[in-house]
């Protein structure tokens, strides 16, 4: 009996143990430590993008107040007394004067169905812009978000360079001392393989530094994805837009597709003005009761708004519609220059930094490291010293940083270029892919 008491206690306390391990399990957040790709960053700062709901319910809106536009406006019902005595024996009765009435009618005003059908359209015009602005909404975050991804994509590269010369700074401090300690070599060269490490450390401070405010951009954009580590390379050296950017791409350009949209509006309330020109009806109906021992009464008729002055009232909205309508196309026409001049500048701008890039890696960064080599070489057979040695490859890890830098600069302008319009593809995933 004792002895099952006391494995029933162990096995109570065991499960006690198991699930509050179980509930600490569940309760530890599980960490998402996989690179993050440049599509990735690009589909969920997309997807969390509150701008795009915003341009949706404006677009719906517009939707379903072009449908109410179309209708004829609501009839309007009347309701009175006529001719009710105020004063004599018959004062204040609706039914002894035969000239009192209680009176019920409807009026119906008859708008034209060209002005509906106009109306309805304007507002499709406000669904258009706002369309329009959603895809301006849409290059505006894939192009911040790519430019965020790519500077911590740089950074992060920079660091694991200043790292790697760091190691090997430290192998050269130990190597100093060694032979410092043993008469092979000067207390001077120690000192000197210090400062290298100490001005190194710098460096990759001040990178650090630069990693953690891209970090902080791109977490604008992509939420807590911002943590994880950047996967590349990026694709900037193609895009599939190049040959076409000027002819065809400037004029699906979202900034252009939103001025478009203003000028068929101005267009539209121009024509709807031309259509107030003719004024609309309206018709009524009424029905009046009198006292038992008259008739009742049925009256019709029909308004007709008279337009008196055309010329200094409709004519002259006419005329000032249709000014609003120079106006935005002026706008539009003064936009697609302008960034004609912006796309041509980039284009420039993007070509010559490929060929910077192409210089620094195929001459300026192999001379580098062959001069590292050189001073190397020299040190290991007494011939040279060890600042020679740290010089030549500080010089070196400054043209490679600064090849880093020219490849960011122009990695940069690629995003401008390639996310002047939304990007519906998904290229960058495909050359991530390839070997």
């Amino acid at each position: 009996m004792p002895i099952s008491f006391h494995w029933f206690r162990a096995a109570s306390a065991a499960f006690v143990i198991l699930a509050i391990g179980l509930a600490s399990w569940a309760d530890t957040p599980i960490t998402d430590s996989s690179p993050l790709t440049l599509s990735e960053a690009l589909t969920t700062a997309v997807d969390r993008s509150l701008q795009l709901v915003a341009q949706d319910a404006v677009a719906a809106s517009a939707r379903e107040q072009a449908v109410s536009a179309a209708q004829l406006p609501d009839p309007v019902l009347k309701l009175g007394v006529d001719n009710l005595p105020v004063n004599g024996e018959d004062r204040f009765s609706l039914t002894n004067d035969f000239m009192t009435m209680r009176r019920i009618g409807v009026m119906q005003e008859l708008p034209r169905f060209e002005k509906r059908q106009l109306r309805a359209e304007r507002f499709e015009r406000d669904a258009q812009r706002a369309q329009a602005e959603r895809q301006l909404a849409i290059a505006t975050v894939q192009r911040s978000t790519a430019t965020a991804w790519l500077d911590r994509f740089y950074t992060q590269a920079m660091r694991e360079l200043l790292q790697r010369q760091m190691e090997e700074t430290q192998l050269q401090v130990q190597s100093a001392q060694t032979a410092f300690a043993s008469d092979r070599g000067n207390q001077a060269d120690v000192f000197a393989a210090r400062a290298a490490l100490v001005m190194l450390e710098d460096r990759i401070s001040q990178i650090d530094r630069q990693s953690r405010s891209a970090g902080l951009v791109l977490e604008r954009w992509v939420g807590a994805a911002a943590g994880r580590p950047v996967a590349g390379p990026p694709p900037w050296q193609n895009t599939s837009r190049e040959g076409a950017l000027i002819r065809e791409h400037l004029a699906q350009h979202p900034n252009l597709l939103v001025l478009a949209a203003q000028v068929d509006a101005a267009q539209t309330d121009r024509k709807l003005a031309q259509a107030n020109t003719a004024a609309d009806w309206s018709v009524e109906a009424s029905y009046s009761q009198r006292g038992s021992a008259y008739a009742n009464m049925l009256s019709f008729g029909v308004t007709i708004p008279l337009q008196l002055d055309p010329q200094n009232r409709q004519n002259r909205e006419v005329t000032a519609k249709a000014a609003l309508v120079r106006e935005a196309q002026a706008r539009f026409d003064d936009m697609l220059r302008s960034h004609e001049a912006d796309v041509r500048s980039l284009l420039n701008d993007w070509h010559s930094g490929k060929e910077r890039v192409a210089r620094f890696n195929d001459q300026l960064v192999p001379i580098a490291q062959q001069r590292t080599q050189a001073a190397l070489s020299s040190y290991r057979a007494g011939k040279g010293d060890l600042a020679s040695v740290l010089a030549a490859r500080r010089d070196e890890i400054d043209i490679r940083l600064q090849a880093l830098g020219v490849e960011q600069d122009t990695a940069r302008v690629w995003a401008q270029l390639h996310y002047l319009t939304p990007d519906t593809g998904t290229p960058s995933n495909r050359q991530e892919q390839q070997p």
